[in-house]
């Protein structure tokens, strides 16, 4: 069993960045791929970024490329989520996803385990 608490979301206007963290429980961790992926109102669940157990394999949303930089800290359990120059249309709730391999997929069904979210809005 894995438990995941985010944090990190909260007001930003457009162009700013926030951080977000994902603590993870469990000493089988670092075995699973990690992934982020955003919510908003009236919307799909969206995938955002997907790391790899060991952090060498990352992938992203075309959305987001170039701007959001998923990493992971094995030692800390825990994997972050940071996103630069963000637009009014990110405005979310974010959600940290625990795969139960070690490379992980763009789909929601890929993941086994899941946060409770945590706000972000972005104000223009």
């Amino acid at each position: 069993q894995v438990q995941l608490v985010e944090s990190g979301g909260g007001l930003v206007q457009a162009g700013g960045s926030l951080r977000l963290s994902c603590a993870a429980s469990g000493r089988t961790f670092s075995s699973y791929a990690m992934g982020w992926f955003r919510q908003a109102p009236g919307k799909e669940r969206e995938f955002v970024a997907t790391i790899s157990w060991s952090g060498g394999s990352t992938s992203y949303a075309d959305s987001v490329k170039g701007r959001f930089t998923i990493s992971r800290d094995n030692a800390k359990n825990t994997v972050y989520l940071q996103m630069n120059s963000l637009k009014p249309e990110e405005t979310a709730v974010y959600y940290c996803a625990a795969s139960g391999t070690y490379y992980g997929s763009r789909s929601s069904g890929g993941y086994a385990y899941w946060g409770q979210g945590t706000q972000v809005t972005v104000s223009s």
